[in-house]
């Protein structure tokens, strides 16, 4: 059966060169905060991993995160992951359609039961408005409740699936939850994002094929590796914002320059993701790279937290209250320093003239 091939049997069988794969091992040994000498134990872990099998369920979503999945460059060793493991359901994906599709949802999960590793995207309307997000007759909280039994652990893509993301967002017609809302007795991993970088979610299956297990999470239920640092602690342009220049619209002069987009709304002081590293398109660019200030999306209720063209302050961004001061405070050290500076600037020049 496929389902009992190695992962290097498949790795293998498209082609896959072994320097190819160790430099998979030694990127994700790097990105999951494991020493170089952990690498050849990486490699072996995953070439003679069995193929998990994998049930995709995806819920009141807008197929973005799986775009995000699909849509690299050209094929990578990256990709041939999740070729590696046994994915037997995703209705977007697969060949079979209608009640085909449905017997072999059915199929895997029964075959597999207790085993297989869950992938949710998409929120969950709850209450009496269950039904407003079905499929074929079943509603999603139903069907998110009779295969989390069965899963060995959980994976969230995106933040719809993790905190219930715009389906949340106010006045939250549906009533729409994350999944860690609902099931309470199952490993929940938590990869979110709107959508998530392609290689954290590589990243995360690489881990749990290399030890069997979920790794290191924080708070929010989101791996350490990936989503354990903010967005401008890793941003080139934090130096900008030491010195208080900032971009005040995004086609002025400092906009043009690079300077830190904090007045014009980023959020990058208060969001934990791996953007700045990572970077997306491989590896090309990113948000605030391409002008544009972060939105905080893999953080909880990022839709509510006002606008996302306002700078961060303590009055409207309610949890981040502490943070939200701190980082007014330094902005305006900045800019304090900024005019000191340039006030130096101008005396040192009139007295040059005089």
């Amino acid at each position: 059966m496929a389902a009992s091939k190695t992962v290097g049997d498949v790795l293998r069988a498209n082609g896959v060169s072994r320097r190819g794969f160790m430099k998979f091992c030694a990127a994700t040994a790097s990105m999951m905060a494991l020493p170089p000498t952990m690498v050849s134990a990486v490699a072996s872990a995953i070439e003679s991993a069995r193929r998990p099998s994998v049930i995709w369920l995806p819920f009141q979503e807008c197929t973005g995160c799986l775009e995000s999945l699909t849509r690299s460059h050209t094929p990578t060793v990256e990709g041939l992951i999740f070729d590696a493991i046994s994915l037997d359901f995703n209705h977007t994906l697969m060949a079979a359609s209608g009640q085909r599709a449905e017997d072999a949802l059915d199929a895997a999960t029964q075959e597999n039961w207790g085993n297989y590793l869950m992938l949710v995207d998409g929120s969950i309307p709850t209450g009496e408005f269950a039904d407003y997000s079905c499929t074929n007759g079943h509603s999603h909280l139903d069907m998110l409740k009779k295969y989390a039994a069965g899963a060995a652990a959980i994976v969230t893509i995106g933040t719809c699936a993790a905190y219930g993301g715009i389906g949340r967002a106010n006045p939250n017609p549906t009533q729409a939850v994350g999944v860690q809302d609902i099931i309470k007795d199952k490993p929940i991993i938590n990869v979110p994002g709107c959508p998530p970088i392609p290689t954290v979610i590589t990243g995360v299956l690489a881990h749990y094929l290399t030890f069997g297990t979920i790794p290191e999470l924080d708070r929010h239920g989101r791996p350490m590796a990936f989503f354990g640092q903010n967005i401008h602690d890793r941003c080139y342009r934090r130096p900008f914002y030491e010195r208080g220049l900032f971009a005040k619209t995004f086609d002025d002069e400092g906009a043009r320059k690079g300077h830190c987009l904090y007045q014009l709304g980023c959020k990058g002081p208060v969001t934990y993701n791996a953007c700045a590293t990572l970077k997306w398109n491989n590896g090309v660019s990113w948000p605030v790279q391409s002008g544009h200030g972060c939105i905080g999306c893999s953080e909880p209720n990022f839709w509510d937290k006002g606008s996302f063209y306002r700078p961060l302050s303590a009055a409207y961004y309610g949890d981040a209250r502490t943070v939200g001061i701190s980082v007014a405070a330094g902005a305006a050290a900045g800019l304090a320093a900024a005019g000191l500076a340039r006030g130096k600037q101008k005396k040192a020049q009139q007295e040059e003239k005089a």
